[in-house]
C-alpha cells in the first residue's frame, strides 16, 4: 500500500497482457516470503540474488519475460523447499531489472493466476508445469453489481481516510475500470495491510463471489482500522495544537510585559518566593541577618553561577525550618490516657510513667523538651508508645532509625562547601513537621556506629542535653537552631552498647516482654483486627477463639514481643483466604485443633520444670527477654580432683562458675557435703543449650546450688528458680533483669523464686498482676538459700 508510480515503466502500456494472451506452461518460479503477488498488482520486488538471481535472469532471456510468484512462509535467511511453497501463485511480467549488493530488484507486472502441476526442476531456480486458472462467474450479474459497489464505496472512505489509497487507486484506474469485477476484487485486497494468510487465501478462492466476499470483510476491517488511526491523530493533532498556542501566548505575554516594564526573571521570582517565606516566620536576629544577606547575594548572582545554585538551595533550607512556630500541646490527662489504652493493651506501669511525665507538664501548662528512652525487647511496641505519645499531646510525629549511622554529618549537617551538602536530619524533621516542638523519636539508638567519618553518637550529646540543645548547631545552615521545645524519644533493646555519656542524659523507661494474657489481649484488640483489614475480611467471616490464640502464643510465639505473634496470625489469615476462595465457606472458626492443620506442630513444648541431683533452674535475661535455665552439675570420675565447664559461656560466666566451685568447696562441709568430695572428683558444670552463647555474672548462686546438690546427693526438694552473682565470701550481689526474669517463671509455672535482697526495690516497683500467686525469698548470703532449695 504505497505508491509506486515512481517505479512503474512507461513501455508498460504496450505489453500489458490480454486475455487471449497464450502463456507458457513451463515457467521459473521464485517463493516470496512477504506475501502473495495479486494480478493486478504492478510493483517492485526484491529477491536474492543467490539462488534466485537465475531464475529471473533466465526469466528476462526468455522471449514472454514470464516468471511464477508463489507465497512461502519461511523465516528470514532460509531457502524454500518445494513443500513450503503455495500451490496457487501468481505469474508475472518481468520488467526492469537492478542488482546491487547482492539482491536483485525488478518491476513485476502481475498477469494471472496459475496453479502448479508439475515440478520439473525440485533445486533453485526452481522450474514448474503450471496450469492458468481463469476467474469463474456464474453469478448473477446485478448480486456481483451490488458486491462490486460496495467495495468500491469502502475503497472511496479509505481514500478519503489516507492520501496512499488514493495514489493505489488512480494507479488501478490507469489499466483496469471499475467495471472488471475480478481485478477490482484483487485490487482491494491488494491494497489492505491484511496478514499474508488472508491474501493467501483470497488468492486461492478463484469463484468470484466467494472472493468477493472475503475481501469485503478484508476491506472492512480495513476501514476500521483506517477510522481508528485518524480518531488517533485528530487527537494528537488536537494536543500539538493546544500546546503550540499555549506557547505562542506565553510568548506573546512575556513580549507584552517586557513591553510594560512589569515582567519578572527567574531570579526576581526567586527572591520573591523566599521573601514571603520569611515575612511568615519569626526568625531569631542571626538567622534574619543571615538571610538578609544571602538574599542580596542571590540579587546580584547571575543564575547561570555555579555559585547562585548553592545560595538558592541556602535559602530553600533556612526558609523551610518553621522558625518560631509551635503547635498547641494537649494537656488532658484522661484522653492522655484513654489515647494509650486504647492504643497498647498492659504495659500499665509504662504508662503511668508516661501520664506522670505529662501531668508535670499539664500542671506548668508546657511540656518542655525532654528526652526519654524506652528500652525493651524487639516488638514490645516501643515505635508504637512513641506515636501514642505525641497522638495524647497533639503534636507531629517524627520518627528516623540510627541504626548503623556512621557519618556525624547525618546528625549535624554538611558544611555546605561540599558539593551535594544536605542539612542535618534534625533539621529535615523540622521542615517535614512544619513546627519547632514535635516528637521525634530516634530508633535503634544502641546500634549506631563509628567510622573514619566521625562518630554520631557523641554529635547526639549536643542534641539530647537539654542544657545544650536550646542552640543546637547545624553545619549546613551554621546556625542555631532551638530544639528545646522537642519532645526526644530514644529507643533501644539494651543498654550494654549505649556510650555512658550518652545514657545519662535520657530517662529510661524499660518495657518488658508480655504474659501470655497479655498477648491474648494483644491479639485480640489489635493484631487481629488488624490482618482482618489488610485480607479484607469482615469478623463475622473470620473467627479465631481465646483457645487457639493461647495455643499460639504458648507453642509457636514465645518471644518477650508480640511481632512473632503478628505473624502467624497473618499466615492464619492468608491460609484461610485461600480456603475462602477454592471452598467457599459461609464462616470459618479457627480453633485450636484448625492452628495445628495450618501451622504444622508446635515449636515449642511446654516447659517442664528440671529436677534431679546436680540439677538447679536458674534465671536468665537475654536481649529477646528473660529466659530459665536449667544449670547441670555431673561427678565424672573420682580419681582426682577437677573442675570442666562447657555450654558456650563467656568470661565473666566462666568466673562465676570457677567464684561458685571455689566457694562450695571450701565449704563443704559446712554446706553438708563430705570434706574430701571436691578433693577427688572431677565435676563437669554444663550450662544448656550448648549451641547458644552465654555471659554474665547473675547464674553464680544457681551454679553454687547445682554443686551442692551434687555434693549432698540431694535434689533441690520443690519446683524452685534462682538468680544472683555470687561473691568468693558468699555474699549474694544484686543483679539486673528482674522483671523479664520473673516474666520467664511465670511462663515456665514456676511460682517460688530466690532473688538477692538488694532487688527488693525492683521487685516492689513491678505492678501487682506480676507478684500474685508468687512466693520470693530476698538473700544476702549463700547460706540463706541452702534451706530453702534443701530444707
Amino acid at each position: 500500500m504505497s505508491d509506486q508510480s515512481e517505479f512503474i515503466p512507461r513501455e508498460l502500456d504496450k505489453v500489458l497482457a490480454r486475455p487471449d494472451e497464450v502463456l507458457p506452461d513451463i515457467i521459473h518460479l521464485i517463493p516470496l516470503g512477504s506475501g502473495p503477488y495479486f494480478p493486478v498488482l504492478v510493483q517492485p520486488v526484491v529477491v536474492d540474488d543467490l539462488p534466485w538471481g537465475a531464475a529471473v535472469k533466465k526469466a528476462v532471456d526468455s522471449p514472454h519475460k514470464l516468471v511464477g510468484l508463489s507465497y512461502t512462509p519461511v523465516k528470514s535467511g532460509q531457502t524454500a523447499t518445494p513443500e513450503e511453497v503455495r500451490q496457487i501463485g501468481c505469474v508475472a511480467r518481468i520488467h526492469r531489472t537492478h542488482e546491487s549488493d547482492g539482491k536483485i530488484q525488478f518491476i513485476a507486472q502481475g498477469i494471472r493466476r496459475f496453479k502448479i502441476v508439475e515440478w520439473i526442476d525440485r533445486v533453485p531456480p526452481f522450474l514448474v508445469r503450471v496450469e492458468y486458472l481463469e476467474p469463474v462467474i456464474n453469478e448473477d450479474a446485478d448480486q456481483l453489481r451490488a458486491y462490486a459497489m460496495s467495495l468500491i464505496s469502502s475503497i472511496k472512505e479509505l481514500a478519503t481516510l489516507n492520501p496512499l489509497y488514493t495514489e493505489e487507486l488512480k494507479h488501478y484506474l490507469n489499466y483496469f475500470t471499475p467495471n472488471e469485477p475480478s481485478a477490482l476484487t484483487d485490487f482491494a485486497a491488494a491494497i489492505t495491510s491484511a496478514q499474508a494468510e488472508d491474501l493467501q487465501d483470497v488468492l486461492e478462492t478463484v469463484p468470484l463471489l466467494d472472493r468477493m466476499e472475503k475481501v469485503l470483510l478484508l476491506v472492512g476491517k480495513e476501514l476500521e482500522l483506517a477510522r481508528l488511526q485518524d480518531k488517533i491523530t485528530q487527537q494528537v493533532q488536537e494536543q500539538v495544537d493546544d500546546q503550540q498556542r499555549e506557547f505562542f501566548l506565553k510568548q506573546q505575554l512575556k513580549a507584552i510585559q517586557q513591553e510594560l516594564g512589569i515582567a519578572k526573571d527567574d531570579k526576581e521570582s526567586d527572591v520573591e518566593v523566599f521573601t514571603e517565606r520569611f515575612e511568615k516566620l519569626r526568625l531569631p536576629e542571626k538567622a534574619k541577618k543571615a538571610a538578609d544577606a544571602e538574599l542580596k547575594k542571590l540579587q546580584v548572582l547571575d543564575p547561570s553561577a555555579a555559585e547562585y545554585g548553592v545560595t538558592r538551595n541556602y535559602l530553600d533550607w533556612l526558609s523551610s525550618v518553621p522558625w518560631g512556630i509551635y503547635s498547641d500541646d494537649q494537656l488532658d490527662l484522661t484522653e492522655a490516657r484513654k489515647i494509650l489504652n486504647r492504643d497498647h493493651d498492659g504495659l500499665d506501669d509504662v504508662k503511668e510513667r508516661i501520664i506522670e511525665f505529662l501531668a508535670i507538664g499539664a500542671y506548668r501548662g508546657e511540656v518542655a523538651g525532654s528526652i526519654l528512652l524506652l528500652v525493651g525487647p524487639p516488638g514490645v511496641g516501643k515505635t508504637s508508645i512513641g506515636k501514642s505519645i505525641a497522638n495524647a499531646l497533639g503534636r507531629s510525629f517524627y520518627r528516623f532509625s540510627l541504626g548503623g549511622m556512621r557519618d556525624e554529618a547525618e546528625i549535624k549537617g554538611h558544611r555546605r562547601t561540599y558539593i551535594g551538602a544536605m542539612p542535618g536530619k534534625l533539621v529535615q524533621a523540622l521542615k517535614e513537621v512544619e513546627v519547632q516542638n514535635p516528637v521525634i523519636m530516634l530508633d535503634e539508638i544502641d546500634k549506631i556506629g563509628a567510622s573514619f567519618q566521625g562518630d554520631p553518637a557523641s554529635a547526639l550529646l549536643e542534641v539530647l542535653d537539654p542544657e545544650q540543645n536550646g542552640e543546637f548547631l547545624d553545619h549546613y545552615l551554621d546556625l542555631r537552631v532551638d530544639l528545646s521545645k522537642v519532645l526526644f524519644i530514644c529507643t533501644a533493646n539494651q543498654l550494654d552498647t549505649i556510650p555512658a555519656p550518652l545514657l545519662d542524659r535520657m530517662e529510661t523507661i524499660r518495657l518488658s516482654g508480655y504474659l501470655t494474657d497479655e498477648k491474648l489481649q494483644i491479639a485480640r484488640h489489635h493484631l487481629w483486627p488488624r490482618q482482618l483489614h489488610k485480607a479484607g475480611l469482615k469478623a463475622s467471616k473470620l473467627k479465631i477463639t481465646d483457645a487457639a490464640i493461647r495455643l499460639i502464643v504458648d507453642g509457636y510465639a514465645r518471644e518477650a514481643g508480640v511481632r512473632g505473634l503478628d505473624k502467624l496470625l497473618g499466615r492464619i489469615v492468608r491460609k484461610s483466604v485461600v480456603r475462602f476462595l477454592q471452598e467457599a465457606p459461609r464462616l470459618i472458626n479457627v480453633s485450636k485443633p484448625v492452628v495445628e492443620d495450618l501451622l504444622g506442630a508446635p515449636i515449642f513444648r511446654k516447659q517442664q520444670v528440671q529436677r534431679g541431683i546436680g540439677v538447679v533452674n536458674g534465671l536468665a535475661w537475654t536481649a529477646l527477654g528473660g529466659t530459665t535455665l536449667a544449670i547441670e552439675a555431673q561427678a565424672v570420675h573420682l580419681d582426682g580432683r577437677g573442675f570442666k565447664q562447657t555450654g558456650q559461656l563467656g568470661d565473666v560466666m566462666q568466673e562465676s562458675a570457677q567464684i561458685a566451685y571455689s566457694h562450695v568447696a571450701g565449704h563443704a562441709s559446712v554446706f553438708g557435703a563430705e570434706d574430701k568430695y571436691f578433693d577427688n572428683t572431677l565435676i563437669h558444670l554444663h550450662v544448656p543449650e550448648g549451641a547458644t552463647p552465654k555471659d554474665g555474672p547473675s547464674a553464680g548462686v544457681t551454679m553454687a546450688t547445682a554443686l551442692v546438690s551434687l555434693a549432698r546427693h540431694k535434689q533441690v526438694n520443690r519446683d524452685i528458680a534462682m538468680t544472683g552473682e555470687l561473691t568468693l565470701t558468699g555474699r549474694v550481689l544484686p543483679v539486673g533483669g528482674i522483671r523479664e526474669k520473673i516474666i520467664a517463671a511465670r511462663r515456665a509455672g514456676i511460682r517460688e523464686l530466690i532473688l538477692p535482697h538488694e532487688n527488693l526495690r525492683d521487685f516492689d516497683e513491678m505492678p501487682d498482676y506480676l507478684k500474685t500467686g508468687l512466693k520470693l525469698h530476698f538473700v544476702r548470703m549463700f547460706e540463706e538459700v541452702l534451706p530453702i532449695c534443701f530444707g
